[in-house]
């Protein structure tokens, strides 16, 4: 065994009178595969340190707000679609879940069906259909909880010009199941490039924009959470989302409606049984 190796051995080791058995799995199993990339890649000791400034550098520009770099540092590197793929491995008949995202706010206000959560403009739209469970019956008193961004790809809170919950909103269906959001119609947008998550495309040559979506985050008593998003099926960036949280089950159409200024989506939302 070389030198290196038994290194890693010994830090491996020095987990192993961990009690909680699963942080012991996760430790042991971090020091393996981030001492296999070292082994790989064999950094620099100048680019370890840059590494270590970049991270550093992520945490400073967290806030407890709304700026979340860590979550976009994940996103961008396709780690949190794993994790979500991971954990939804075993297809039940649920609408699929995709990425968390780092822009909810908690606390956002209650609205009636079909109230207006846009207090900036765009162009109206409304979003409507039912939560069912897996055999299709209706899910009265659901909870879905709405985000999504300004004509100026920006979300309330991050844009501070906006208004207090501007696009944000907390929805109930109806004994039928039904849900219906007045809003406008989501544009696509670039995540924030002013931190090191931006540094880090630029250097790699990717660019950073996310198609049109809204975010869903759907609770209802004795069901699994889900979080997800709806994407608008003629977004140029679909193929080429920055953080890879594109399903193509989660598309949906703005269709026109009569009066032939606003548009219309319709979305059925299905939830699995909580085990």
């Amino acid at each position: 065994m070389s030198p290196e190796q038994a290194l890693t051995e010994e830090v491996i080791a020095s987990f192993a009178k961990t009690k909680d058995e699963r942080l012991r799995t996760l430790m042991q199993g971090l020091v393996k595969h981030l001492h296999a990339f070292v082994h790989e890649v064999e950094p620099t000791e100048a680019e370890w340190m840059t590494a270590i400034r970049f991270l550093t550098a992520t945490g400073q520009k967290c806030d407890d707000v709304v700026r979340q770099e860590f979550i976009l540092l994940s996103d961008t590197l396709g780690i949190s679609m794993l994790v979500d793929a991971i954990n939804h491995r075993h297809a039940t008949g649920a609408t699929d879940s995709t990425v968390f995202g780092p822009f909810y706010i908690e606390g956002m206000p209650e609205r009636a069906y079909g109230e207006n959560m846009a207090f900036t403009p765009g162009t109206r739209a409304i979003v409507h259909g039912r939560v069912l469970d897996t055999h299709g019956a209706p899910i009265d008193n659901a909870v879905l909880d709405v985000w999504q961004t300004a004509d100026n790809g920006m979300y309330s809170g991050q844009d501070t010009a906006q208004p207090h919950g501007n696009l944000r909103g907390r929805y109930r269906t109806d004994a039928q199941g039904r849900y219906a959001i007045s809003t406008i119609v989501p544009v696509s947008y670039p995540i924030p490039t002013d931190g090191p998550v931006g540094d880090m495309l630029n250097a790699t040559g990717r660019h950073p924009w996310r198609p049109a979506h809204l975010h869903f985050m759907i609770d209802a008593p004795g069901y699994r959470r889900l979080v997800t998003h709806l994407f608008d099926e003629n977004d140029p960036y679909l193929h080429s989302d920055a953080v890879f949280g594109v399903k193509p089950s989660l598309m949906v159409a703005y269709r026109e409606r009569e009066d032939g200024v606003s548009r219309e989506a319709l979305y059925d939302f299905v939830l699995d049984r909580s085990e």
